[in-house]
């Protein structure tokens, strides 16, 4: 028997058989092949480039819908967080850290790319359940989709952090800006990985999404983009199984590597009533070390988003469904 559906991408032949003189059901997907192929798969993806686009443009047009400030309101989200933090950490608890602005929004900037990627894409299948269940093309789009949409808020993001770096005077050069693609590549590895899974178990169990916000509420605050990456290494002390422990945690890689390459001074000198001071702002590592450890975390979210990849090809075909 066929089971009809809109859809030709979740057509199933039921096929009833015996096994040991038991009646058995057999679903045969006639859409899909039964397992992914990534090259195959990457030349669909290729050639459903322009849904993608059209994709990434309705979702910027529809967050900022009937808005006066439209995308300025993600400029404005980076200022927010830098006063309230400004405030707490250089008034109340006065870490001393110069040029604080600099070194909380290159931190910052990497974090809202993989926080507002990963709580869009939670939503992005369940979102766009008319499509899905009416339109043939490759599901893994909509949370690429939803990063795309991230992305334009991350540029406009960096062109605040643009600004505080004019307008402070405070300039980046040398080697050290190699980290930033590297940093970039690692994030949107893992984004792109987790924005996957989350996206299709939201499908199946929309608690997914709640449980989702609070995870990254108690991962911003085990990654250091607001207290000193510094002060942790000082901490730990010789401790090497904790540090590494710390370093498990990939977003915290990324940040330094992003506070690496823009804010750039491991230990700068703060001017104070007593007299110049170090701060340990920056994990005391070579760039050479730390390019060696995002290229272990850039191997390891490769194999994540292999696994996150298949995990979704297989739980795609039930999702109209489901929906």
């Amino acid at each position: 028997m066929l089971d009809s559906s809109p859809d030709r991408a979740h057509l199933r032949f039921r096929v009833k058989g015996t096994v040991l003189g038991t009646a058995a059901d057999v679903m045969v997907r006639t859409s899909e092949a039964p397992r992914l192929s990534p090259l195959h798969r990457l030349r669909e993806l290729w050639g459903a480039r322009q849904i993608l686009g059209n994709l990434v443009r309705k979702e910027v047009k529809v967050k900022y819908k009937s808005s006066v400030l439209g995308v300025t309101w993600s400029m404005l989200n980076p200022i927010l967080y830098l006063a309230v933090f400004s405030l707490v950490f250089s008034v109340v608890l006065r870490n001393g850290l110069p040029h604080f602005p600099i070194y909380l929004l290159s931190g910052l900037l990497a974090w809202n790319l993989f926080a507002t990627s990963l709580a869009l894409c939670a939503r992005s299948v369940v979102d766009n359940a008319n499509l899905v269940t009416k339109v043939y093309f490759p599901r893994e789009i909509l949370p690429l989709a939803s990063i795309g949409a991230a992305g334009v808020d991350f540029l406009t993001q960096g062109l605040v952090l643009l600004a505080f770096m004019v307008f402070l005077r405070y300039g980046v050069l040398g080697w050290n800006l190699l980290l930033l693609p590297l940093s970039m590549l690692v994030l949107l590895l893992l984004t792109a990985a987790l924005g996957m899974f989350v996206a299709a178990l939201n499908v199946r169990y929309r608690d997914t999404q709640h449980l989702l916000a609070v995870a990254l509420l108690t991962w911003f605050w085990v990654t250091p983009v607001v207290y000193p990456s510094g002060l942790v290494w000082q901490t730990l002390g010789r401790h090497a199984v904790f540090k590494l422990l710390y370093l498990a945690n990939p977003m915290a890689a990324v940040v330094l590597g992003f506070q690496r390459a823009l804010y750039g001074v491991p230990n700068p000198v703060a001017h104070t009533a007593s007299g110049p001071q170090v701060v340990h702002a920056l994990a005391p590592v070579s760039l050479g070390w730390l390019a060696l450890l995002l290229g272990a975390v850039a191997l390891g979210c490769i194999i994540l988003l292999g696994l996150a990849w298949r995990t979704y090809f297989r739980m795609s075909g039930d999702f109209a469904e489901e929906l």
